[in-house]
């Protein structure tokens, strides 16, 4: 797959990078939306703490520097031993062995302002692996040092992996990077059940390239990633996460949690 988005994955309508909605799908830059302080279900342009580098876009290695735009989806950095690990969806590695992929924190208008790093290895879960289960739509992938000797949570921190969390216990804020923007989006709402494997979330305006977004509570704990049912959902307004259960604190273990 080469790091490339399955095709299908969140293909539906596309969010264009200039294009503005009315009521609350407006999308603008808005502070307060940073830290999940904003209003319920409206989805702005990041700015701040939001756009700072624990979330960024997963690029084709060979597409870095070149016309902006080549990103295709999101991933986000959480807290490990190695302190080198970001979490995505498993349709966005499909099966590569992490070869070729970059992580691109803080991304924003073409340029990488915490640096690119190489992808040196993968994680998926043994049901995506077997067969594709929309269930087990979950990654992660460890990032090689940068040029300095960093490591990427060095850099620009962590928020923490917490399977396990129940559904909705709290608002939680979903940040991502649509595949036709050159900004960060972000919207906090409540979760709620869709099934006992499967969370859902409210947030207008999560188009393709927004598979991998985290959901963060208030306690910088990620309780989701974008993914799961339909590849993330079959429209923008609607999106689903797996419920971050045994497999995924497996295979947080497994990838050095």
């Amino acid at each position: 797959m080469n790091g490339t988005r399955p095709q299908g994955a969140r293909s539906f309508a596309l969010l264009g990078a200039t294009v503005l909605m009315a009521g609350s799908c407006v999308l603008a830059s808005a502070a307060e939306a940073d830290d999940g302080g904003g209003p319920l279900g409206v989805t702005v342009v990041a700015s701040g703490v939001a756009a700072a580098g624990r979330v960024g876009v997963l690029v084709d290695a060979d597409e870095v520097g070149k016309p902006a735009g080549e990103h295709f989806c999101t991933a986000s950095v959480v807290r490990s031993e190695g302190r080198d690990l970001i979490l995505t969806a498993a349709h966005c590695l499909g099966g590569v062995d992490g070869s070729g992929v970059v992580f691109v924190p803080g991304y924003r208008d073409g340029k990488a302002p915490y640096g690119v790093w190489k992808v040196k290895r993968s994680f998926l879960p043994g049901g995506w692996a077997q067969e594709q289960s929309e269930d087990s739509d979950i990654a992660f992938a460890a990032l090689a040092p940068n040029a300095a000797g960093e490591e990427i949570e060095d850099v620009v921190g962590a928020n923490v992996f917490a399977p396990g969390t129940t559904t909705g216990a709290s608002p939680v804020t979903v940040t991502g990077y649509p595949d036709t923007s050159e900004q960060a989006i972000t919207c906090t709402n409540r979760p709620s059940v869709h099934s006992r494997t499967q969370q859902r979330i409210e947030c207008p305006r999560f188009s393709a390239g927004t598979s991998g977004s985290p959901w963060v509570n208030g306690h910088h704990e990620v309780v989701g990633v974008l993914g799961g049912h339909e590849q993330g959902g079959d429209t923008d307004d609607v999106s689903y996460s797996v419920v971050l259960g045994t497999e995924a604190a497996e295979l947080y273990r497994k990838a050095g949690g």
